[in-house]
């Protein structure tokens, strides 16, 4: 029966389009969506994705439907960001980092939503002297083994998420890296503590949690200081 099911059934596309990923600010506390990150990356041929923008969003979703597996992508609450939108959809290499800005200090690993912020603080962080290159994650499962070659030369990759940090993509790439035998990069993790995030503005949530540039570009220049 399974040898019948293989051969007569075509693998279709299963696509799960998460809103709310990551703080949803007025919701209310148990509207948070900071948990999926680890539970969907548990799932065996799960790709899971997050857009940094609407016009990367709907790239995520023509890649989705082109794919033979499951595939999660988690966007926030709210507007988009205004960009401009590509004439075409493009489909995306599967588990393959963007480089958004070159850095010689240290690289931030950043995912979905935390990719502008991560982006600002190395804006921040260029005023003060300290090079910080932006990777663009975009996909949490699979994981492009690339990173490990980007972060070398610094030795320091800060991984910047909307997710707990127990099981989401900070925990990912330490997986990685062991599996790789990787030694000479440290990685610090920056995500949502280990309990319920109470009812807020999603801005000022992210703000008192470290999240938003500024919170993002002192861990980095804290994690530059480390001998």
């Amino acid at each position: 029966d399974q040898i019948i099911h293989d051969v007569c059934l075509p693998k279709l596309p299963v696509v799960f389009a998460l809103d709310r990923g990551g703080l949803v600010g007025e919701d209310g506390p148990t509207h948070h969506g900071q948990f999926d990150v680890s539970y969907l990356r548990s799932l065996p041929n799960m790709t899971l994705m997050a857009p940094k923008d609407e016009n990367e969003f709907r790239h995520m979703l023509f890649t989705a439907f082109k794919h033979s597996g499951p595939v999660a992508i988690r966007y926030p609450r709210g507007n988009g960001l205004g960009v401009p939108l590509d004439d075409e959809y493009q489909q995306l290499p599967m588990g393959e980092v963007e480089i958004l800005k070159e850095g010689k200090d240290l690289q931030v690993l950043a995912f979905g939503s935390m990719v502008y912020p991560s982006l600002e603080a190395s804006r921040i962080l260029e005023l003060e002297g300290i090079s910080a290159g932006v990777l663009n994650c975009r996909f949490a499962k699979p994981l492009d083994k690339k990173i490990a070659a980007i972060a070398a030369p610094s030795g320091r990759l800060l991984v910047v998420e909307e997710n707990v940090r127990m099981g989401g993509l900070g925990g990912g790439v330490l997986e990685l890296f062991n599996d790789m035998g990787v030694r000479d990069v440290l990685i610090k993790r920056l995500g949502l503590p280990d309990l319920f995030v109470e009812q807020g503005p999603a801005a000022l949530l992210r703000k008192n949690l470290g999240l938003d540039a500024e919170g993002i570009a002192k861990e980095a220049r804290d994690f530059c200081r480390q001998t």
